[in-house]
Parts: C-alpha cells; structure tokens; sequence
C-alpha cells in the first residue's frame, strides 16, 4: 500500500498527476546543476509509473520511483508554488489573465511613472516601471535626457532594440513626402504599430525631444478592455474578430511587407493575447459575401468601443518624457497638430519577452537582498539589541520583541506586528543614536528608523513606527493619567521630544490616516519594559516579516 505524506500544501503527493511529478524532477541525474536544463527526453521515462516509496524530509518530501527505482526530493516550497491549479491555471504571460484592464478613469491623475534618474539608480524603482509595462501596458519615464538616440538607450536598460524597415531609431515628425501618415500632423486614432509585420513587435517606446506645436497630444486605450467589453456586449462579434484572418500591408519603395491575423488573437482556453488594430493598413479582406458582411458588422462594433471617450486617456507628452508601451494590447493615438510647429518624438521598438526578463532578474535579486536584510535585521536584535535601552531595565532587543508580543496577544494584524517589534529600529547604528536622546538631543529615531524600512515595508508598518514618538506627546495631551504612567525614563525623553502636544498639533495628528496605528504602537512600547516578561525570539517574527517585505 502506497505511504499516505502530504505536501505542504495540503496535497497528497500519491493524488499528484505521476507523469507531471517524474518530469520536474529536479535531481542532477534529471538536470544540470550548472544551468538547470532537462537531461532527459519525455520518450525516456518509464512507463507505468508509480510511487514506491514516499517520505516527508525537513524541507519536503521524497519520493522513490518504480519501475525504476529512480529518487526524487522536491521541497515544500516548490510543491506549494507549483500545484496543479484548479481551473485554468496562470497561462500566457502576453494574455489578458493577470492583467489589470482599465478605462481613462482608473488612471487618471495617477500615471504609472518615474523619474529616469530614480529608474537607474534604483532597482526598486525600475522593477515597478517595468510591472507596470506589463500590467497596465505602459508606463512613463520623466526627465529623460533630450538628446537624439536616447531612446535606443531606454531600450537597452531592458532588453534589445527591434530593428525594422524604420531603421533602429525612427524619427516622429512633420516629413516632405512621408511614407506614413504618422509623419504628418494629421489626426492619428487608435491604432496598434506594424500590424503588417509578424511577429510584431511587442514593444513601442516614444521619446519627446520637443513639442510645441499646437495640438499633438497622446493618447492610450487599454485594447484588452476594449476587446474585453466586446466579449461582454456582443459575444458573436467577439468571435467573427477572433477567428477572421485580416491583410495588414505595407509597402513603399523599398518594402513589402504582409501578415494576415484576427484583429483579435486568444489563447487556446479563449483568452485575450493579443490586438492588431491599424485600419490605415487593412488590404482587401477576400471572403464569402456573409462573411464579409458578418466581419465588418464586429469590426465597426469594435472600433466604436475603442473610440469610446471613457476608455481614453489622454495627455501630452512634454521634453523629457518617454513612453514604453504594450504595442501587441494598447492602441495608441494623438491629436491633429500644426505643422508649422515643432513636435519631434523619437521611436524604436522591443520586445516583452527581454523586458519581463529582466523584470524576473530584478525579482529574484531583490528576492535574495530581501532575505539578506532579515538577516541583518536579526544580526542588530543579538548585537546591539543586547545593549541597555535607555534607562530602562530591559535591553533594547528585549523591549522591542516585548512590544511586538504585545501587539500578537492583543490580535493585532501583521504590519501592525512587525511595526510593534522594528519601532526602535532607529537607535541601531548611525549618525545618531540612543545616546544622544539620553544626553538631551531628540535623534528622531521615529522618523529614522521608518526612512529605513521604507524601501522594504509599506506604509502600513512605517506610518506607525514615523508616528509613535509623536503618539506618546498626543497621549500625554488627551488622555487623563497617561503621563503618571510613564516609566521615569519616558519622561526625560518625553521632554527632549517637545513634550505634550498643543491643540493645533492635536489636531494635526488626529487628521494622520495612520493616528490610531500609532497610538496602538505607542501603548504596546510602553508595556515592553518589563525585565520579568517572558521575551519570543527574533526568530519568531522571521516568517510575518518575510511576508510583508515588498515584492516590487
């Protein structure tokens, strides 16, 4: 009889499809070490598989293999990553599933963007720039150096310029005898680049070098929602759109250029992946007359969705601005201009598959560095942690864990936890330190220790830390008793720190959105002095913390 061991994720290993489980074996028979490619061909696996032997290890389980004897480990954390999904499953990374479909309203006022400069020299910064290409579709980098070819640079930082007819580098402005309407300055709509072309390129990005032309501004519409929205309202449109081969053509004197696909491309589960949407570039579609008919009928319906006003999100694009789009989901449009004036964009394509790419580097990276700051986390709880806190009769290390273990008896949520055990977090080394609160300088440990953790939790376990020194003053204003009830240590500092609050500072920190999280802090600091309190170990909190960092 077979062993009965479950995987982490509650899974018995026995119920897992056997073939599936054999293949993703990951031992170094089955692949290289050195770069983790498969050493064996599907064909090689014996047939009539079966377990022999299954064993739970620290890290998983075990399994032994029959006919073949074969032994395989796969951890906790693979198994539970990897499970087969109910339903459908994650599927294509270019497809609508995990995307976040949108109209002008959802971001307006609120553009994915940064700073070119932050975008560089911060990995944070550029991991969200480029989540945002491909969740939204786009995204915006500011402050971009004017200077021609600079946008080949942008490329670059992600992956690999798509060379074309157009050359590496294209010029976006008024010509003498253009081979393309987008060279002169008349209306544009919405409209995906090279429909003509296969594979497309899957990647747009446009640099301002100057606009002041009158008239010119961009526009965006989300071409899943927009196809998504045809699903809905007209089902049978949605599929003539899918399954309708469509002539896109392109040629001049030196090119010829042709593709035929659907306006609309789905996955095999029915999912969106891909929108082709150019009518400058539409040839003669050569069909059955009710075929004809049936086409064009869904492809005006559909047009009329994208031109709808609540799906497009218009701006303009100033000097300094680049735009990185989805050019295979996002119809991009710009307004009439004057030719007269001076609007130069410069253009090159990519392609999603470098960008996500390197995307998935930076995760893994930051993955690693998030693992390496816990670590450094613990290391200050043993080192400087075992110091005295500040007259009290508790090390720092044992006041901060005291808090946090407040805040887990009082059923706190997570960030509130972790806020409760890192609130001191700005006394470990620096420029300043809790001796100088002790000899009468405020160190605005609050405001220190929240700056840095902000590169790795949310407000939500920040805001507090920021706000609990400002919280005792409040208390010692508003709350009959709270001041007697300070340890004498309290009170010096309370005094260092600008003591009670005025009434105008009263209601400024009543007005914080975070007020009532930083008086709970607050409260949870002041009952973790306690020398005879049973004190958890950092190593306790490893897992909560883990859990909050920030994925992006």
């Amino acid at each position: 009889m077979s062993p009965s061991v479950e995987d982490l994720a509650g899974n018995r290993v026995e119920d897992l499809p056997l073939t599936w489980l054999r293949d993703n074996c990951p031992c170094p028979r089955c692949r290289d070490p050195r770069n983790g490619q498969k050493l064996f061909q599907i064909t090689e696996l014996p047939t009539g598989l079966a377990l022999d032997a299954v064993r739970r290890t620290a890290d998983g389980v075990e399994v032994d293999w029959a006919p073949d004897g074969h032994r395989s480990a796969y951890s906790a954390r693979w198994l539970t990553a990897n499970r087969p999904a109910a339903g459908e499953g994650s599927g294509d990374r270019r497809g609508e599933n995990g995307k976040t479909l949108w109209s002008a309203a959802d971001l307006n006022g609120r553009l994915p963007e940064a700073s070119w400069t932050e975008y560089l020299g911060n990995p944070a910064v550029k991991a969200r720039v480029l989540e945002a290409v491909l969740g939204l579709g786009f995204a915006l980098l500011r402050d971009v150096p004017c200077r021609e070819g600079q946008v080949l640079e942008v490329a670059e930082t992600f992956g690999y310029v798509r060379e074309t007819n157009y050359g590496r580098l294209f010029d976006v402005r008024v010509e003498p005898d253009p081979n393309n309407l987008a060279f002169t300055g008349a209306r544009i709509t919405p409209h995906t680049d090279n429909p003509y072309r296969d594979p497309v390129p899957t990647l747009q990005l446009l640099h301002c070098l100057s606009n002041a032309a009158v008239g010119g501004d961009s526009g965006l519409v989300d071409g899943f929602k927009a196809a998504a929205l045809l699903r809905a309202e007209d089902p049978e449109a949605f599929a003539v759109l899918t399954r309708t081969p469509v002539p896109f053509r392109f040629s001049d004197a030196r090119t010829e250029l042709a593709a035929d696909r659907p306006l609309i491309d789905v996955d095999g589960r029915g999912r969106i992946r891909e929108v082709r949407f150019n009518n400058r570039s539409i040839g003669t579609l050569l069909l059955p007359a009710d075929e004809l008919e049936a086409f064009y009928r869904a492809y005006r319906t559909f047009a009329e969705i994208t031109l709808r006003p609540e799906l497009q999100l218009e701006f303009r694009l100033l000097p300094g601005d680049c735009l990185i789009f989805d050019n295979v989901r996002l119809l991009h449009a710009r307004t009439a201009f004057e030719e007269s004036g001076a609007r130069h964009l410069q253009g090159s394509y990519a392609d999603l598959d470098a960008l996500a790419g390197t995307l998935a580097v930076l995760r893994r990276e930051r993955a690693v560095a998030a693992r390496e700051f816990v670590d450094e986390l613990a290391e200050l709880f043993a080192g400087e942690g075992a110091s005295a806190y500040l007259g009290e009769q508790v090390t720092m290390a044992q006041h901060m864990l005291q808090a946090a273990a407040r805040a887990e008896e009082a059923g706190a949520p997570d960030a509130l936890v972790a806020a409760a055990l890192l609130h001191d977090l700005g006394h470990f080394h620096g420029p300043v330190s809790g001796a100088e609160l002790m000899e009468g300088t405020d160190n605005r440990h609050s405001h220190t220790g929240a700056d840095r953790l902000a590169e790795w939790f949310g407000p939500e376990v920040t805001e507090p830390i920021r706000l609990h020194v400002a919280a005792k003053r409040y208390l010692c204003a508003v709350e009959p008793g709270y001041f007697g009830r300070l340890s004498q240590a309290s009170v010096y500092t309370l005094e260092v720190q600008g003591g009670p609050m005025s009434p105008a500072e009263v209601a400024a920190y009543e007005a914080n959105p975070y007020a009532a999280d930083g008086v709970a802090v607050r409260r949870w600091d002041d009952e973790g002095k306690d020398p005879e309190a049973p004190t958890p170990d950092f190593a306790r909190f490893r897992p909560l913390l883990m859990a909050l960092l920030r994925k992006d």
